[in-house]
């Protein structure tokens, strides 16, 4: 599938901040896992729909609940509206 998403460097450089910490094992590839769970979004797909090279469904599934969860994304979406002078407009 040539029409993949992938985060560029830059892209994960601005998002890493918001990173929560690793506490024991390492996190699976993080830059695989928010870039799947980008792509299931925007495409408004259910999660065992997720292309194989993002990994496992069920990983990304994980790290979006918990992530949502612990209200990281919404720390990122706030973080990065910010930067550009917006204080209200969160999309």
């Amino acid at each position: 599938m040539s029409d993949l998403f992938w985060l560029s460097d830059a892209q994960m450089a601005r998002l890493e901040p918001y990173f929560p910490k690793s506490h024991g094992k390492p996190r699976v590839d993080d830059r695989r896992v928010l870039s799947g769970i980008i792509f299931i979004n925007r495409n408004g797909l259910r999660w065992r729909d997720a292309p194989k090279e993002y990994g496992p469904h069920k990983t990304l599934y994980n790290r979006w609940k918990r992530w949502s969860d612990k209200g990281i994304f919404a720390k990122m979406m706030a973080g990065l509206a910010a930067e550009h002078g917006e204080k209200k407009t969160v999309m």
